[in-house]
């Protein structure tokens, strides 16, 4: 049997360490050195293409030896109209992690990513700004603070997760399908409308090619954006959380005129926010996830805000 932490080295002395343990592609892993708030940390991402196997045998490996583990490529849960809906086949990838606490994102999204589309209003003005947010129900902190800021939306769930041209506009239609829809998809295989691995970087153009060419802003999860989109974005604004470099080169070369991130860049890349709630349960020396208005103060007290970025 392969040693999962081959080639893994702990983080020195008197650091945080944080880990993703992703089923994401792993040319996206990275590991950056932070100082917050006069804390040094690690922040790791390890991708596993895929393979679930690997990624349990790391958060067995790992587990007790670092302070808090990210989860990506999937979610353990999603909150949608203030309910928790669990991923049972999720929660069964995680449970080696008997001591060190798993963090999805899913928290940070409903503050960080609601706080964000607020900031933004003076910027982008959304009140009639039409926006295509290709998946809502895993980021309804996003897609209510858009409908709450006026904006004219286009939820892409059906569209691009079921493959039917069935556009949701309004956020109490996008409410009653979550609450028909959640407890039933929490049942299946993330990856059946997820893309984990080599899917990642896979483009499907054409489905919902009109969505794009409408929108104003295309809003939500990077990889999905990506994987449904045209080849000319010309004049578009994006707005996401995980980027790396090669994500920029990919949107400079499709005309995106504007990318705005929800985290910010640490090193050489914009984290995503499993990464950046596993860094603030970390910083917080809590084993568990932290409260919503735990969550805004160390937003604010750290001073994250969304970075725009012309392209």
């Amino acid at each position: 049997m392969s040693d999962p932490l081959s080639g893994w080295q702990p983080a020195p002395a008197g650091y945080k360490h944080v880990v993703s343990v992703s089923l994401g592609n792993s040319k996206r892993n990275a590991r950056e050195e932070i100082n917050v708030l006069g804390q040094p940390f690690i922040l790791e991402r390890i991708g596993t293409d895929g393979d679930s196997k690997k990624a349990a045998e790391l958060f067995g490996a790992l587990d007790g030896r670092i302070d808090a583990f990210g989860l990506g490529g999937a979610d353990l849960y999603v909150i949608a109209d203030g309910k928790r809906y669990m991923f049972n086949n999720v929660k069964k990838l995680v449970a080696n992690a008997k001591i060190t606490p798993v963090l999805d994102g899913s928290g940070l999204k409903n503050t960080l990513e609601r706080d964000a589309v607020a900031q933004l209003d003076p910027v982008l003005n959304w009140r009639g700004k039409r926006v295509l947010m290709v998946s809502a129900v895993d980021r309804f902190g996003m897609a209510e603070a858009l409908a709450d800021h006026g904006a004219d939306i286009v939820y892409g769930d059906i569209i691009f997760g079921l493959n039917i041209n069935r556009p949701i506009r309004s956020i109490r239609e996008l409410r009653t399908i979550a609450k028909l829809a959640l407890p039933a998809i929490t049942k299946l295989p993330q990856d059946w409308f997820y893309p984990t691995g080599e899917k990642q970087e896979t483009s499907i153009e054409g489905k919902g090619t009109k969505y794009y060419a409408w929108a104003d802003v295309i809003a939500g999860d990077t990889h999905y954006a990506k994987r449904y989109a045209p080849r000319d974005l010309k004049g578009k604004t994006i707005l996401t959380q995980t980027i790396t470099e090669a994500d920029r080169t990919w949107m400079k070369e499709r005309g995106v005129e504007r990318l705005i991130t929800t985290t910010p860049r640490m090193g050489s890349r914009n984290f995503a926010t499993n990464v950046l709630e596993a860094f603030f349960v970390a910083l917080s020396g809590k084993k568990h996830a932290l409260s919503e208005q735990d969550y805004l103060d160390y937003i604010r007290q750290v001073g994250f805000k969304p970075e725009i970025n012309e392209l």
